[in-house]
C-alpha cells in the first residue's frame, strides 16, 4: 500500500496545479484581514485576530472551487495546525476532504537587515513543530528570508542558513520549501538574482541524492532564469511567489517562465471580501484559482 507521504509526493511532483499560500503570520495578518474587509478595530486581541483569520481561511478552503483538481497543496500558518475545519484538524481536512497536500510555515519571522539581507530568526521550537506536523500528515514546510541588495556575502549567508535548516527538516521526514524572496523594488534586482542563482546551485550540488527540496522564488527579471534549478535532480518543484505584484502581472510573468508554478498569497485572495455573499465569494475565488492555474500550466 502506498503511504500517504508517497501519495502526496506523487501529487506535487506529477500533477498540474499550484500551491495556495494561506500562511499569513502575526505580522501580516492585520493587513490581510483589512484587505478582506475586517478592520483592526473589529478585533481587540491577538487571539481574536487569529480566530478571525482562521474563519477567513476556512471560508476559502471549504469553498467548492478549492480542491485538488487545480490546487496541489496549501501552506498553513502554525496556528492553523492547532485548529479544526468542519470538525477535522485543518491539515487532515485539506488532504482527506479536498485532496490538497498540507504544508506548514516554520520560520519565526525575520531579523533586521544586515549585509543587504534579512535572515530568519532563530527557531528553537523547530523540532517540536516538525514532530507535530509529521503526526498531522503534513508533507512539507516553508521558510522565508528576504534579499534587498546585491551583496554576495549576505546572499551566500542567507542561502546557507536556508539549506542548513532544510537539512534538519529533511532529517525529520518532511520536504522543505526554501524561500529566499527578492525585493521586487530593489534597483539591482537582476544582479541579486544572478548571485542568488549561483548560491542556490552551489548548495543544491552539495546535497546527497536522498535530500530533496522545493524552491519558492520571486519571479525573475529574465525569463526562464531559474531553469537550472527547475531541472536539478534534488529539486521537487520550483514555485513562484507573487511578491507584491498584483494577480494579473504575477500571472503574466509566471506564464513566461516555463516549469514554474504559482505559490501565491495576496494574488490568490485578491478581490475576496468579508462582505461578499457565498455565491459572489465563490465566484471571485474560482476566477482567481482558474487564472493562477492556467498561468501555472506553462
Amino acid at each position: 500500500m502506498v503511504s500517504i507521504f508517497n501519495q502526496q509526493w506523487e501529487k506535487i511532483a506529477l500533477s498540474d496545479g499550484f500551491i495556495a499560500a494561506l500562511d499569513q503570520s502575526g505580522g501580516s495578518t492585520p493587513k490581510a484581514l483589512e484587505i478582506y474587509g475586517i478592520h483592526p478595530s473589529d478585533y481587540d486581541s491577538d487571539s481574536m485576530m487569529y480566530e478571525t483569520v482562521h474563519k477567513m481561511r476556512s471560508r476559502i478552503v471549504t469553498s467548492p472551487c478549492f480542491n485538488g483538481e487545480r490546487i496541489l497543496a496549501a501552506i498553513l500558518f502554525e496556528d492553523t495546525l492547532h485548529r479544526d475545519i468542519n470538525g477535522l484538524n485543518s491539515a487532515n481536512y485539506l488532504w482527506q476532504e479536498k485532496n490538497v497536500v498540507p504544508l506548514i510555515k516554520v520560520d519565526k519571522g525575520l531579523l533586521d537587515e544586515s549585509d543587504g539581507v534579512q535572515l530568519m530568526k532563530p527557531m528553537p521550537e523547530l523540532n517540536g513543530l516538525l514532530t507535530l506536523a509529521k503526526n498531522k500528515q503534513v508533507f512539507g514546510t516553508k521558510m522565508r528570508s528576504v534579499i534587498k541588495a546585491a551583496n554576495n556575502e549576505g546572499i551566500i549567508q542567507l542561502v546557507n542558513q536556508q539549506f542548513t535548516v532544510a537539512k534538519e527538516i529533511i532529517a525529520a521526514g518532511l520536504v522543505p520549501i526554501i524561500e529566499p524572496e527578492v525585493d521586487i523594488h530593489a534597483d539591482d534586482k537582476s544582479d541579486i538574482e544572478s548571485l542568488l542563482r549561483a548560491a542556490l546551485l552551489n548548495e543544491l550540488n552539495a546535497l546527497t541524492a536522498d535530500q530533496t527540496v522545493m524552491l519558492k522564488l520571486t519571479l525573475p527579471n529574465q525569463t526562464n532564469f531559474y531553469q537550472n534549478c527547475i531541472s536539478h535532480s534534488n529539486v521537487l518543484r520550483v514555485v513562484a511567489l507573487s511578491g507584491g505584484y498584483d494577480r494579473s502581472e504575477a500571472n503574466q510573468k509566471l506564464t513566461a517562465n516555463q516549469g514554474m508554478i504559482a505559490s501565491f498569497s495576496r494574488a490568490l485572495t485578491e478581490g475576496l471580501r468579508h462582505q461578499l455573499n457565498d455565491v459572489e465569494f465563490n465566484q471571485q475565488l474560482d476566477n482567481s484559482i482558474e487564472a493562477i492555474f492556467l498561468a501555472s500550466q506553462t
